[in-house]
């Protein structure tokens, strides 16, 4: 029993040796198989980290470039021009409960789709809020909106810079920058049809399938129709075929997912228009729409001095990055893909501008929407270096870069100090908030301003009173106080006897945006001051 333990423990010794030396080899044979994989999905973990980040760090950058230059001062100016038809309807449908048919003043309004009362009227509602900041966000996160697809969307076609760059110059180029900061309807059509193109262009360069291709295309394409029309089709298609005419792909085109894309499109516009049709007298309404663009066809009101400038007008929407151009040379793109869709683009966003500004009633801002696939072309051809300095003049290719950097530099300034100077400078010299200053003075605001047939008058924006619309002096009611009539109606309103023994006397006169004159009346006894 004594030599048995022994045994036992020599036996075991070895036992534990063999393992010992079976393990080694298992981890010497584990390192060799397992750790370069190991190593790999590492690396490959660090890069879609630095991918985010990068990605991340972009959208940071787009997001700060675009608060410096769109909002200071974004509510500091009264609403001007186009603005009160954008914003006026708005207030009527949060009002009537109505957002079918829009309104200005007592009529219904039928140049455009209403989209953007839409969204004027749901920027009220969230923020709860009724000023010139709340009514012109909308436009200003459009263009937010262009400048992240670029960051995001276009980065597997673009590179990382080039579409940091196409944003860039999307933010900041003069066009861009005006209509961003008013609510009228070009910041939000053109950044709609950007949408699309932007989508369209990733998806197809990134050969997605032709649903991916065509689907979210078609969405905003859509939209585009609620915004202001089809025109933007023709900037939409003009990259399309020039695209695939560069690609010999003809395919995409008549590949079903297109056919349901324009369902979709349609579709979505349709959602309203038949209601729309069903709410209103349907001729009055499609003769309105016909009327806006056969009246630029015929070119009514045309004037030579004015349709041989608008491709000139048109070119100034994007300073100061057109001056890029001439120097631009697609030689120089390292890939022919590159080379071949620079072609593309400069076809498709040619041929659509010439067309329409050959147009008799064409005005400049139509040629919009080709701002965005010029700034993916021009983002391409920064990032890729590809320009060339005439002979004689310096080489040092560094200063392409300073140029850029200058550019942005100075549409940081015209948003960050320009705006705000320019609020202070006119704050005074409003003649919106002039007249309405004037009305709410005489108008307490407990009594209903009642307005005659106004047609489009921003001041109500700034009226205290809640303001009525009617159509003439004999449909104000029998307790009417205050009503607002423009100077062709002023005698009518004199001679009207529907208040007696009380009269109408005007009190004030006030003239309106466009210097046209209001005549402000109160109805009282007759000796009263």
């Amino acid at each position: 029993m004594g030599h048995q333990f022994p045994l036992r423990s020599a036996r075991g010794l070895g036992l534990q040796l063999t393992f010992a030396n079976r393990s080694r080899q298992g981890a010497d044979g584990f390192d060799l198989t397992f750790a370069p994989q190991l190593r790999i999905n590492r690396e490959q973990q660090l890069s879609i980290e630095n991918l985010i980040n990068s990605r991340l760090r972009a959208i940071a950058v787009v997001i700060l470039v675009w608060a410096v230059i769109y909002l200071p001062a974004l509510g500091s100016i009264a609403i001007k021009g186009e603005e009160g038809r954008r914003i006026l309807p708005a207030v009527r449908m949060l009002e009537t409960g109505n957002y079918i048919v829009p309104q200005v003043g007592s009529n219904p309004y039928y140049r455009k789709p209403p989209l953007v009362n839409w969204l004027v009227a749901a920027s009220f509602k969230l923020f709860g809020v009724r000023n010139e900041w709340t009514a012109r966000l909308p436009s200003a996160l459009s263009v937010l909106a262009v400048a992240i697809a670029f960051v995001t969307v276009a980065r597997a076609s673009l590179g990382p810079r080039g579409s940091i760059i196409a944003a860039m110059i999307w933010l900041t180029n003069i066009g861009i920058i005006e209509k961003g900061r008013l609510i009228e309807i070009e910041a939000l059509y053109v950044s709609l049809c950007g949408l699309a193109i932007i989508l369209w262009l990733s998806f197809f360069l990134q050969k997605k399938s032709p649903w991916l291709i065509w689907l979210p295309a078609s969405v905003f394409l859509g939209l585009g129709l609620l915004a202001k029309g089809p025109l933007h089709l023709i900037f939409f298609y003009g990259i399309v075929i020039a695209v695939l005419a560069y690609w010999k792909d003809w395919r995409v085109l008549v590949h079903p997912a297109h056919f349901v894309g324009l369902v979709v499109m349609v579709g979505i516009a349709a959602a309203w228009a038949i209601p729309f049709l069903r709410s209103t007298t349907s001729h009055v309404a499609i003769d309105k729409w016909s009327g806006q663009y056969t009246g630029r066809l015929k070119g009514i009101d045309f004037k030579f001095s004015d349709w041989i400038q608008n491709i000139p007008r048109g070119l100034i929407y994007f300073l100061p990055w057109v001056l890029l151009f001439p120097f631009a040379r697609f030689s120089r793109l390292h890939e022919h893909s590159e080379q071949r869709l620079a072609r593309a683009l400069s076809w498709g966003i040619a041929v659509p501008v010439l067309a329409l500004n050959l147009v008799p009633g064409a005005i400049p801002r139509y040629s919009m929407p080709a701002i965005v696939a010029a700034s993916w072309l021009l983002g391409m051809i920064c990032a890729g270096n590809a320009f060339q300095w005439p002979r004689g003049w310096m080489k040092d290719e560094r200063v392409w870069a300073r140029v850029m950097a200058a550019f942005v530099v100075l549409g940081l300034v015209i948003g960050a100090i320009g705006y705000p100077v320019t609020a202070i400078v006119l704050k005074n010299r409003q003649q919106v908030k002039t007249a309405a200053a004037e009305i709410n003075a005489l108008v307490p605001t407990n009594e209903t301003l009642y307005a005659v047939n106004p047609d489009y008058q921003p001041v109500f924006f700034y009226v205290k009173s809640p303001v009525q619309y009617v159509s003439h002096v004999k449909n104000l009611p029998p307790n009417v106080r205050y009503f607002l009539v423009r100077n062709k109606n002023e005698t009518e309103a004199l001679i009207a006897r529907d208040w007696a023994p009380l009269r109408a006397r005007p009190i004030a006169r006030v003239r309106d945006y466009s210097k046209r004159e209001m005549v402000l009346f109160k109805v009282a006894p007759a000796d009263e001051d």
